[in-house]
């Protein structure tokens, strides 16, 4: 049975604190030439009213949530946020439609980083901060923040973490999950600090280092220039964010050691950690020699390129400093591939996460030693470390459930008028939470070309993929809506 009570007093509370959130692009607006502020200070007040509303009419005790509540709440808070982010927008006069504002508003929160603006450069700075804040606090997860800073959940706050974090189901750092949300957010603000500074020193502007010190950080992709990174022409600011999308793509757990506890070669040690960093090495020098050997290259420009695109993808980021819709298939094809790879579990980063498919990997050698030795009893290890059959049947689901998403939103695109492989790749983008695609939606692109309904696709499967499936499927079925 779902309490409505105690999830809109915990609604509202959340609700209050992002229209709190709100406030840092209406002082700007305030301290700078107040552009745009009227949009900003009136989203603010929906989103104030709706949550003290819902304080003050849910007269519920302060209770624990079960899981089912806390499943519905992490949905609740997605779309909440999503709505009242895309009031700015809707209100103000850069964007022609309802659509185009909740598009663009759910994929900063989801840190896909899709456009469908042709001119960024139009937009004023306190709606380009909102738009790039939004991926900041996205990244780490808005259901985290308000875990950390909501008591009124407590130890079923456990469910929206889990919910959230799927990578970080066996590893809490601290004994409550407020204290681990709050230590994650420190890491989290500390490495955005240390990038806003070297951006600076890199010679960005402060409003520009800031807004995408929130972008890297959260593996969002929204520039403030329409030619997203490449319109600085710096080789210096590409080598910093490389750095910093590398760091963001890395489990916060591992981030953790790394900081707090200064256990480096416990970082490197970790299975996944040596993956990912084996995996773009691999490719960047893999489509490095291609441009520099037939694409016109130089040696450095073609392996900085390469490196960049290849972290920008495998984080999910999505900048774009190379317009790769030109280069050999074969980049091409391992660009595509990694938009399904992903960064770390437990990171920033979306896609299938790179411990998955080490793990899947896994699966699919353990049943080739069961064809060889029909009578053999075989577990599966990942890191040194025995999977519960459990984990590995939620594996199996959780890549049934994407391939359903994705080709359930390929038909749709397809139905709509949206050529092949612009539907592939666009679904594929969304879902896992990339940006720029392919064909009508690549790097030097946007959104704003498809049909209406074509976004509010693309919009469930950046939900989607945002909370990987589960949590956004299941609150559609019969079964949990049942007493």
């Amino acid at each position: 049975m779902i309490h409505w009570s105690a999830l809109g007093l915990v609604f509202g509370h959340f609700l209050l604190a992002f229209a709190a959130a709100m406030g840092f692009p209406v002082v700007y607006s305030l301290a700078t030439d107040r552009a745009d502020l009227a949009p900003l200070a009136l989203a603010l007040a929906c989103a104030a009213a709706c949550g003290a509303a819902l304080r003050l009419g849910c007269r519920g005790r302060n209770r624990e949530l079960s899981q089912r509540e806390g499943l519905l709440l992490v949905v609740a808070t997605w779309l909440g946020a999503s709505f009242f982010g895309c009031l700015p927008y809707a209100f103000s006069p850069y964007f022609d439609s309802f659509t185009d504002a909740w598009f663009e508003s759910v994929s900063g929160f989801t840190t896909t980083g899709a456009t469908v603006l042709d001119d960024v450069e139009a937009l004023s700075n306190p709606i380009q901060l909102w738009r790039c804040f939004s991926h900041w606090l996205g990244g780490m997860g808005i259901v985290v923040l308000v875990v950390a800073v909501l008591p009124l959940v407590g130890h079923g706050g456990m469910h929206l973490y889990r919910a959230e974090f799927s990578g970080a189901k066996s590893a809490k750092l601290k004994p409550r999950i407020a204290e681990t949300a709050a230590a994650l957010w420190k890491i989290y603000l500390a490495l955005t600090l240390a990038e806003y500074a070297v951006l600076l020193c890199a010679g960005l502007s402060h409003f520009e280092a800031v807004t995408h010190a929130f972008s890297t950080m959260g593996t969002g992709g929204f520039s403030t220039r329409t030619a997203s990174i490449a319109g600085f022409e710096s080789p210096l600011v590409e080598y910093v964010i490389i750095v910093f999308m590398l760091l963001a793509g890395v489990s916060f757990i591992q981030q953790y050691r790394l900081w707090v506890e200064r256990k480096p070669g416990g970082v490197l040690r970790d299975f996944e950690v040596r993956l990912y960093l084996i995996l773009v090495a691999a490719a960047s020098g893999l489509i490095g020699c291609y441009l520099y050997s037939g694409g016109g290259y130089g040696l450095e420009p073609a392996f900085r390129g390469a490196l960049f695109q290849v972290v920008s993808i495998t984080t999910t980021t999505g900048f774009v400093t190379e317009n790769f819709e030109i280069w050999h298939p074969l980049p091409q094809l391992i660009l595509l591939a990694l938009m399904f790879v992903g960064g770390c579990t437990g990171s920033t980063a979306g896609g299938m996460k790179i411990a998955r498919l080490a793990l899947l990997g896994k699966v699919v050698d353990r049943e080739f030693k069961r064809i060889v030795e029909r009578h053999g009893v075989f577990a599966v290890r990942v890191g040194g470390a025995v999977t519960p059959e459990s984990a590995v049947q939620s594996l199996l689901n959780l890549v049934y459930l994407a391939f359903v998403v994705n080709f359930f939103s390929c038909l749709a695109l397809a139905a709509l008028g949206v050529d092949v492989l612009t539907s592939i790749t666009a679904v594929a983008a969304s879902m896992f939470n990339i940006g720029p695609a392919f064909g009508n939606v690549g790097p030097l692109e946007n959104y704003a070309s498809l049909p209406a309904l074509a976004k509010w696709v693309l919009s469930f499967d950046m939900i989607a993929g945002r909370l990987e499936f589960y949590t956004v499927l299941v609150i559609l079925t019969p079964w949990f809506w049942r007493k």
